[in-house]
Parts: C-alpha cells; structure tokens; sequence
C-alpha cells in the first residue's frame, strides 16, 4: 500500500501546528505575569504643588533668594507699604552670605522656606545627595527661625521622583509655580505684568527673584495689579491644604 503524500499539505499542517505551540507559549507566560503588569501601572509620577484649588480669591507671590541681597530692603520696604506676607525660598549658602537679610525677612513676618544649600541640578543627584542638600538648608533655617523649614522648591525648577520623595521624607512638601514672571530675564514691571494677568487665578503661585534688574522696583506695582483684580496676597503655606489632599496630574493640590 503506497500513501500519497501531499507536499502543500503537510507544510500547512506544519505551520498550524507551530502557531498553535507559539499560541500556548505566549498565554502560558503572560498568564504568570498579570500581578506585574497591574502593579507597574498603578505606579504614578510624584509632582509638586503647582496651583491649589480654591474657591477663595488668594494667591502666593513666591520669591527665589539665591544671587545678591542688594534689593532686599527695597522689597521688604514695599511689603510692608502694601500690607502682604509673601514665601522667599533661600539657597543656604545666600544664607550665610546674607544672613543679616533672611533674619530682616524673618523678623518683617515674611515665610522662610527651602531652596536646597548650593542650587546644584538636583535631578542628578542620589537620593542621599538630595536629603543632604534640603537638610543643610533646612538648618540654617532653623537657625534663624527657631524651627525647620518644610516648604522645599529644587533648584531651576527641577524635580523627579527621587527628589520629591527626599523631601518627602524629610518633612518637606514640594512647591512649584503655576505663573512664571521670567523676571531673571531682566523684563520689565510691565512685561512681568502680561505674564502675569492671563494666568492669575484663586490658587495661583507666582514665581519671582530678588537680585534681578527690575523686580524690586517692579513689585509695588504688580502687587497693586493683583490687588486690583480682587485677589488676596498670602504665604504659601496660608494657601495650600496640609492634610486630606491630593494632587492631579497638572499638580494642581485638591481638599479631599
């Protein structure tokens, strides 16, 4: 008896076979693996605090210290004219060069807070690296102040997970800006002024420098603008929710 062999055949017999092998392979191994796949998408990015929302009409005029001091009692004289507490983030080491000036700041009522000791790029640092950064700061803070500070903002704006997480765990919430007045670009008041008014709303945080060309002389007039729009000048910490809270994707912070 002969048995007639199909060529055709026997490779469509073949490949269905091999698909079918490779079919099982795959299910079998993804089957081991859906605890990993669930848990690596649930893992969100860490952010800082950009905005708040709030329905009260206050915002926080945020002011970086990392250059000179030079301008600090023109903008202390025109804080105290308007009536308004604001949040400087120092760099420890303008600390100690000017520390006759953060103890001005603090004695005029105004919010200390953490701006890392010597403004490295704290992205690329360890873990370690950053707690020692933000914990050197925090103490010469402490030294002024009588207390830690617990409001941190990384050096040129940067943050990651690792950084965040540092401050994190060190008592420090992490804060951002939702309105950049780009004053270190030497603009004027009334440049600063157009970056400014689109992007004001409750909740906002304002980003500004000391030891710039005009913001010292700019400010009195920015702060009567805000005021004019209706808004409340307060501390960061005066305007963003301590306990109970979440932050969105915008890093905007919500009341839970």
């Amino acid at each position: 008896m002969f048995f007639v062999v199909n060529k055709d055949k026997v490779i469509s017999v073949f490949v269905a076979v091999c698909t079918v092998f490779t079919l099982f392979l795959m299910t079998t191994l993804f089957a081991k693996m859906p605890d990993k796949t669930v848990e690596t998408a649930s893992i969100k990015k860490q952010l800082p605090i950009y905005s708040v929302d709030t329905n009260e009409p206050n915002v926080a005029l945020t002011i970086n210290c990392a250059w000179n001091a030079d301008d600090i009692d023109l903008i202390l004289e025109t804080l105290k004219k308007q009536d308004v507490k604001v949040t400087f983030f120092m760099v420890g080491d303008w600390i100690e060069k000017n520390e006759e000036a953060a103890k001005k700041i603090h004695e005029a009522g105004h919010e200390l807070a953490n701006h890392s000791y010597n403004h490295p790029h704290v992205n690329n640092l360890s873990y370690d690296k950053n707690v020692e950064q933000i914990k050197k700061c925090s103490d010469l803070i402490q030294k002024i102040t009588g207390k830690p500070s617990d409001l941190y903002r990384g050096p040129y704006g940067e943050y990651n997970d690792t950084v965040i997480q540092a401050a994190k765990d060190n008592n420090h919430e992490t804060i951002q800006w939702s309105i950049d007045t780009l004053d270190y670009k030497s603009l004027t008041g009334e440049q600063m002024w157009e970056k400014i008014e689109p992007k004001l709303e409750n909740g906002s945080i304002i980003l500004m420098h000391n030891g710039t060309e005009n913001t010292a002389n700019s400010l009195d007039m920015i702060i009567s603008k805000i005021k004019e729009k209706g808004y409340n000048i307060i501390t960061v910490s005066d305007l963003i929710y301590k306990e109970s809270y979440n932050i969105d994707s915008n890093g905007i912070q919500h009341k839970e």
